[in-house]
């Protein structure tokens, strides 16, 4: 390989292998043992995780995994899998011979600290750490920052190294998403509000000074922008609490059961901060999403799936990559 080779590793948080309760316990309890995705002090958490939490959440969220589990694995190993070979056919236009891409988790197979070896054993000499989560968190990206830096702290010859901290408002990222907006309603037909769905994080980590939410509120607006919706034809709503914590508002769940009420009936719901479809997407909110809403007297329920392998989220992915990618 060329002393030149550019090495990149794109990281989300990570999968069970299989979806029966073991193997999501396994998952979980590494996700959730992580200081920089729960907050509290480790002898009062992980006592209560590992007593508590698992036993009781595993098997519901296995049950939850199997609505979703696609032939190949769960479907964000899938997608990160055929994003990851996008991503690669559009570097090779760029740099011919020159580039090579590995798909890394957090909390399971693939781990980051293994693509990152895999990457200099291709002669990689720059790295780009791409965390596959458009908008920053210190639950997120944070702990992608952590891992990196521990990987490589037995390196004695160090790459060119950047991580990306976010591109919440990349114009190419943007682009694709009010491409996927337009195509899903030319084919299914215009509704009369679109619900942008995020993850939610504590309310405590915005107090304290993480930039997530106000980053979530720019992607919103820039999408919202780029249809050229009027306020009134649009919402932001964050998903996916957990515990007993205030978490950001509004709540998607709780939109969902009130939007009928106020008068719409027909909605498309679209997930900007997911790179790839995941549980959180296909089932909480294609599936479980569609229920609330139906349930509450709603019409017509449109789910807009993530940007997964899609060409033009490949691309807009490879530029951010050489645009960070150093000489």
């Amino acid at each position: 390989m060329a002393a030149g080779m550019l090495g990149v590793v794109t990281v989300n948080t990570g999968t069970p292998d299989a979806p029966h309760a073991r193997e999501v316990s396994r998952f979980l309890g590494r996700f959730l043992a992580d200081p920089r995705v729960v907050e509290l002090p480790r002898w009062l958490w992980l006592p209560l995780l590992r007593g508590l939490i698992l036993p009781l959440r595993s098997p519901r969220s296995a049950r939850l995994y199997r609505r979703v589990w696609m032939d190949g694995g769960s479907p964000l190993a899938v997608h990160s899998q055929r994003l990851r070979q996008a991503l690669e056919l559009e570097l090779e236009a760029q740099l011919p011979g020159a580039a090579v891409v590995e798909s890394a988790f957090l909390y399971s197979e693939p781990y980051l600290p293994d693509a990152l070896q895999k990457l200099r054993a291709a002669g990689a000499r720059r790295i780009v750490v791409l965390p596959l989560y458009p908008q920053a968190s210190g639950a997120t990206t944070g702990a992608v920052y952590d891992q990196t830096g521990a990987a490589l702290r037995g390196w004695r010859a160090l790459p060119h190294l950047h991580l990306i901290g976010d591109y919440h408002v990349d114009d190419g990222y943007i682009a694709a998403l009010a491409n996927s907006v337009r195509e899903h309603w030319q084919q299914h037909g215009r509704t009369a509000r679109l619900l942008v769905s995020f993850h939610g994080i504590p309310q405590r980590s915005v107090d304290n000074g993480d930039a997530y939410a106000a980053q979530c509120q720019a992607t919103a607006q820039r999408l919202a922008a780029a249809l050229e919706l009027g306020a009134d034809e649009w919402s932001l709503g964050f998903q996916s609490r957990f515990g007993k914590a205030r978490w950001l508002t509004p709540a998607t769940d709780r939109l969902l059961a009130g939007l009928p009420a106020q008068g719409v009936r027909t909605l498309t719901v679209i997930c900007p901060g997911f790179a790839v479809d995941c549980l959180e997407t296909l089932e909480e909110i294609a599936i479980g999403g569609r229920e609330i809403f139906l349930h509450a007297g709603g019409a017509q329920f449109q789910y807009v799936p993530a940007l997964n392998d899609r060409g033009d989220h490949a691309r807009a992915l490879a530029r951010l990559v050489l645009a960070n990618a150093g000489s």
